[in-house]
């Protein structure tokens, strides 16, 4: 493909992603398998003019309103090559070049915004702070009172990708024993820092051919969300439900910590993608797991199961901003009002939780979100509406030795950040459920 066919690709990418909701990635691969001429070269600079845009659109959007220019798809291609060189200088003069497969050629206002963003200095000191950090501006209020004078270096570190971490799967194997089969397929990694079970990749590589993957020795799994599941502290013998349990991720780090011994319950109000968790569990030699889709809207399921589990986890649905890394595009589609259905979502998935947890057992709330309104005021709120019947359960002497200080607040609320500890952003609440 030319430099131009590139930029046009890009830019039909990038108006795809705008008009739906489906995450970039599985955008981007979906129009990569319709059209196999593409070459890995190819796809390489259409990516990285893609994610360029969306993780800076703050900054391209500024600039390009400062040169009085519209904001359109094709003005932030302009600025992102201008500004953040994602291409080659000599490719990114060819980017609007006439061609069967180019972009309509740059209009006169177009020509001129280019000439204006040349040689503009991206660390201009007028910029406002929320096009600097390139988040939403509603948002920055928000994320300063999660931060306070840590969220320039939170929502820098979430501008850069994420990082390729592997949970080894102790079900079947030990970390140094991967370790050693990586190593021979010529794959370096290194053990994660908090998670004793995590390795992480020291570059961003297909692994799904690996022998080691077929046969379930890992599965891939952000260290933070490691951790997340190994404070549950799910135990041998013990009745377990994942709530929210999507494609299976955290039920399979569960099934090891139970050492394949209990119950394993998951469902999902997303049938098709609950679907995808059976190959997963699997292949992971998991053999206590249910999946059971849409059962916790069945009420006269609820009624039977209540007070049933030992633990209930529920990794809520939520804004996703903890995982701005992996997913950009989400910090341009939350809105005011969607962040206000998902509270109520959440708050409504944590009472039908609840009434599940048996006396004694521990219910689990997580989300990959770090606005407050979503974690410390939803627990707040929850432990106001259920007072008497649920107390925070502190995080026992092993992981706060793990863990540093910072990661866990005087209310015993569990954060780990992007800029702190080089994982996804997550939000970890353990609740115990009272004699009565």
């Amino acid at each position: 493909m030319t430099p131009a066919a590139r930029c046009q690709a890009a830019i039909e990418l990038l108006d795809l992603i705008e008009a739906g909701d489906r995450p970039a990635d599985r955008i981007l691969n979906g129009w990569f398998r319709r059209r196999r001429y593409a070459g890995s070269g190819d796809r390489a600079a259409i990516q990285s003019l893609v994610y360029a845009i969306l993780r800076r659109r703050g900054e391209f959007d500024w600039w390009i309103e400062r040169a009085a220019g519209e904001i359109t798809t094709r003005t932030r291609v302009l600025a992102a090559l201008q500004l953040a060189a994602p291409w080659p200088a000599d490719a990114a003069a060819r980017a609007f070049a006439p061609g069967e497969y180019s972009p309509n050629p740059l209009t006169s206002d177009e020509n001129r915004l280019g000439d204006d963003l040349t040689n503009q200095d991206m660390a201009l000191l007028d910029i406002p702070r929320h096009a600097a950090l390139n988040i939403p501006a509603w948002l920055e209020s928000k994320l300063e009172k999660a931060f306070g004078a840590d969220l320039e270096r939170e929502m820098v570190a979430l501008i850069a990708p994420g990082t390729v971490d592997l949970r080894v799967n102790t079900l079947k194997t030990d970390r140094p024993t991967l370790l050693s089969r990586l190593a021979a397929e010529e794959f370096e990694a290194t053990p994660t820092e908090i998670s004793p079970v995590g390795l992480r990749l020291a570059k961003r590589r297909p692994f799904r051919h690996l022998a080691a993957f077929r046969d379930g020795l890992f599965e891939p799994q952000d260290e933070g969300s490691q951790v997340a599941t190994l404070l549950i502290g799910a135990r041998p013998g013990q009745t377990v439900l994942d709530y929210c349990a999507g494609a299976g991720g955290k039920a399979l780090a569960l099934a090891a910590t139970m050492e394949n011994q209990g119950r394993l319950l998951l469902s999902d109000r997303d049938g098709r993608r609950l679907a995808r968790a059976g190959p997963r569990l699997q292949r992971a030699g998991v053999e206590i797991a249910e999946c059971q889709p849409n059962v916790t809207d069945d009420k006269a399921w609820l009624l039977r199961h209540a007070g049933y589990f030992d633990i209930v986890l529920t990794d809520a649905p939520c804004s996703g901003s903890g995982a701005w890394r992996r997913q950009p595009e989400g910090k341009w589609r939350i809105s005011p009002e969607r962040l206000a259905e998902l509270t109520l979502e959440q708050a409504a998935i944590l009472d039908r939780a609840a009434a599940l947890t048996r006396i004694g057992g521990r219910l689990v709330y997580i989300t990959c979100s770090l606005l407050p309104e979503e974690n410390e005021a939803g627990i707040e709120r929850f432990l106001g509406n259920w007072a008497g019947t649920f107390d925070l359960d502190p995080i026992d002497d092993e992981w706060r030795r793990r863990l540093d200080p910072g990661a866990i607040d005087q209310s015993g609320f569990v954060r780990l950040t992007p800029g702190r500890h080089a994982t996804d952003g997550f939000f970890i609440a353990i609740l115990k459920r009272k004699g009565q």
